[in-house]
């Protein structure tokens, strides 16, 4: 299983390709979509979603993974998030792709043990359950691998309880 780990925004969408073997989790390719900021957000959105679809082209994930909106107090941020995470489903979805999607919550709860682990805690993690020497950078890339990562277990979890 191949997951694409999508962590969306406007202004930079993280991305993560994780891939389980035998039960080791390795990290295939991460980075991040970066937008102009003077851009219209129609660009962006569209940036995005070109970016993406050539990420699926070029990978051939089998499976994504993208991060539910967290509702912050600025409404104005919440909504641009939500065009991107439409744009980030769309990609997955014209490629056939099932998307599944979880809080910032579940991802930390999956990755950490802990659903209120702070923002380093979850990147360290990250770094040693992919075996990488250093903290995937800039934050966004973090995130995505820690969404795909969070995919492999819930699928691995879901996967034990239906053999019960």
């Amino acid at each position: 299983m191949l997951v694409l780990g999508i962590d969306p925004g406007t202004a930079t969408t993280g991305y993560g390709l994780v891939i389980e073997t035998d039960g080791q989790l390795q990290a295939i390719a991460y980075g991040v979509i970066a937008t102009p900021p003077d851009w219209l957000m129609p660009q962006r959105l569209q940036k995005i979603y070109r970016d993406l679809t050539v990420l699926i082209r070029e990978h051939h994930p089998t499976e994504g993974a993208v991060e539910q909106l967290f509702f912050s107090r600025n409404v104005k941020t919440a909504l641009a998030v939500s065009q991107a995470r439409g744009v980030a489903l769309l990609a997955l979805a014209d490629a056939g792709l099932p998307a599944a999607e979880y809080t910032p919550l579940e991802v930390k709860q999956s990755v950490v043990g802990y659903g209120r682990a702070e923002k380093r805690q979850v990147q360290e993690l990250v770094k040693l359950l992919l075996g990488l020497e250093a903290v995937p950078q800039p934050d966004d890339a973090a995130d995505a691998l820690a969404i795909a990562i969070c995919h492999v277990h819930s699928t691995r979890m879901t996967a034990l309880m239906s053999q019960t």
